[in-house]
């Protein structure tokens, strides 16, 4: 089978529209999947935190929590040095 400019152009072309349509949807993440939640598809839980909206213990807590994972993360990298 040969590939011809039809085979090119419609994969440039598919290539696009998932760009597209990749785009969109970041833009729109929360209400798309809400709205596919409320179709009653699965979607995992948006995880973004708005740390402008955070009270001072909030913070503190989130703060404390990054320490322990870049704690964690030092040691292995020491650990796989060794």
């Amino acid at each position: 089978m040969n590939i011809t400019s039809q085979h090119v152009s419609g994969f440039v072309f598919g290539v696009g529209a998932a760009a597209v349509a990749y785009y969109v949807y970041k833009n729109n993440q929360t209400q798309i999947d809400d709205f596919l939640r409320r179709q009653g598809i699965q979607m995992p839980e948006n995880n973004i935190k708005n740390y402008g909206n955070m009270s001072l213990e909030e913070l503190v807590s989130e703060k404390e929590h990054l320490e322990d994972i870049i704690a964690e993360r030092e040691i292995s990298v020491a650990e796989e040095k060794k």
